[in-house]
Order: C-alpha cells, then structure tokens, then sequence
C-alpha cells in the first residue's frame, strides 16, 4: 500500500492545526538575533519575532536548514512506513533551504524516494502548495501524481507583497529586481512580486491605501482564482484591508495568518501579502 508523505520548511507559515491536520512534517529554519539562534516554530511565534525586531537595533537573519536536518525527517518518515516522500520548499532563488532537501534526498535514496519541488513562491503560496499535495496524497495520489499536482501549482501562483519599507529588503540582501525603488523607498508604499520566486517591482504608490487598492485590484484581474490569502507581519491596518477587500469579494474564501519570521526579516514589520492560485490552461 502506498504511503506518501509530505515535508515542507516553516517558511509556509501554516498553523499547527493544519499541520497536525494533515500529517506535514516541517523543517524549520534558523532565525538570530545578534549571536542567539532561535528556531522558527519551535522557539520564535510570529507575534514575539515582530516585537522583538522592532526593538533590535540590528535586523536579524535568517539561516537554511542542514542536509542533516532535512535527512533526519525524511529517515523517520521511512521508517514510519512512507514509501514515498514529496518536499515542497520556499523558493531556491531565496534560500538554500530547498538546495539542502536535494541533498538530503539524496543520501536517503537507498532508503525512500524523495521528490523535491521548488514552490517558487513563500508563506502562504508555499502553504497552499503544501496544503494541497498533502490532500492529494491523502486521497491516495501517487508519488508522480502528488508531485506534478505541485509543479503545476508553483506555475501558477501568485504573490504579492505590500511592505511599509524597503530597508529590510536592502539590508537582507533580497531586493532582487526591485532595487530601483530603494532611492525613492521614503516616498511611496511599494509593492513587491514574488511570483517568479525572485523579488521585484509592482508597482509604486503613494499612500497605504492605493496599495490595498492596487492588491484587491489585481486579484480581480486575476479572477476567477483560488486558494486566496492574507498574511501580515503585525499589520495594525491588516483590518482595513481586509474590509476593503470584502467590498469585492466574500471574505469566507480568504485563509488568513501571520507572515512568519522567515519572511517577516526581510518584507519588515507590517508587511501584507496576498497569495493565489490563477486558472490554468484547459
């Protein structure tokens, strides 16, 4: 009998519940703050990270798991009876989090197929790939169905960002094609898109409001879509967005979280994204 089982990293910022939910296993990065290390999940919640980052002088940062990390949970995963195993990372253009999969897989392959896909995408996009594959395999997939079903969603989901500041993006390295806006980051809201899995340029705006405006406007460009969600990183106006939002569109398909530390450290505090998945092709 077949038993696929789905690992992802804790940069899908989903919440225990699912996790437990739906038997994902969770690798989690390293997130520090001058010289203390803490483990995302296990030892920094999304609600303390963004306290604890407005009241650090210096940024934190943020550090991949180890091969080791991820071959350790592929080897349980085996031993527990899984026959094949799919591992769903946040995008390698960001992080060497899925690069450290490839290799743990690897080293397991006498053990356990492990297919690693790159959800070119972060928090919720990865989340909702995650969700879905773990659906799949539940319902029975096999290990090439539950992989292609992941592929083809990382094609087409899309994330954008609405960031308060540009200075985490700069400081943390990952501003991407997006550096044209840091020389004028003081003067307008931007608006980031992450959805080839790099970093880059929206749109600009002047006011927080026309970049809520501009994000509901673009999911309805998009529509009809799926798998909506909001995250924010400590968004007081997350509210007002959220009310904007259900002007044009029922708020009861909207899954909505916290935009944890791994993203979080470099979109800065008040960030708010959305994620979704486009129509395909027929």
């Amino acid at each position: 009998m077949s038993s696929i089982r789905i690992v992802t990293d804790s940069a899908s910022d989903l919440t225990d519940e699912l996790i437990e939910q739906w038997g994902i296993s969770v690798v989690p990065l390293i997130i520090t703050f001058g010289e203390e290390p803490l483990v995302d999940r296990a030892e920094l919640a999304p609600q303390d990270f963004y306290a604890r980052m407005s009241a650090a002088e210096e940024l934190p940062t943020t550090a991949a798991p180890s091969p080791g990390s991820f071959e350790e949970v592929f080897r349980a995963l085996a031993d527990d009876g899984a026959t094949g195993i799919v591992c769903v990372n946040l995008s390698y253009e960001l992080s060497a989090t899925g690069p450290a999969a490839v290799t743990a897989a690897k080293s397991v392959s006498d053990l356990v197929e492990v297919r690693c896909v790159d959800s070119r995408s972060l928090t919720s996009g990865l989340g909702s790939i995650v969700l879905e594959a773990a659906a799949a395999a539940a319902d029975g997939k096999s290990l090439d169905d539950v992989e292609e079903l992941c592929a083809a969603m990382a094609e087409r989901t899309r994330m954008f960002g609405a960031i308060d500041t540009m200075e985490n993006l700069r400081k943390g390295g990952r501003v991407g094609g997006a550096k044209a806006m840091v020389g004028s980051m003081l003067s307008i809201k931007p608006i980031v898109d992450v959805s080839s899995g790099r970093v880059e340029e929206a749109a600009r705006t002047r006011t927080r409001r026309r970049s809520f405006a501009w994000l509901r406007d673009r999911i309805l460009a998009d529509e009809p879509v799926t798998h909506l969600c909001v995250g924010h990183g400590a968004a007081e106006d997350m509210d007002d967005f959220l009310a904007l939002l259900g002007e044009s569109l029922d708020l009861e398909r909207v899954r909505t979280g916290w935009i944890g530390p791994v993203i979080g450290t470099h979109a800065g505090q008040g960030v708010i994204g959305v994620t979704y998945v486009v129509a395909g092709a027929d």
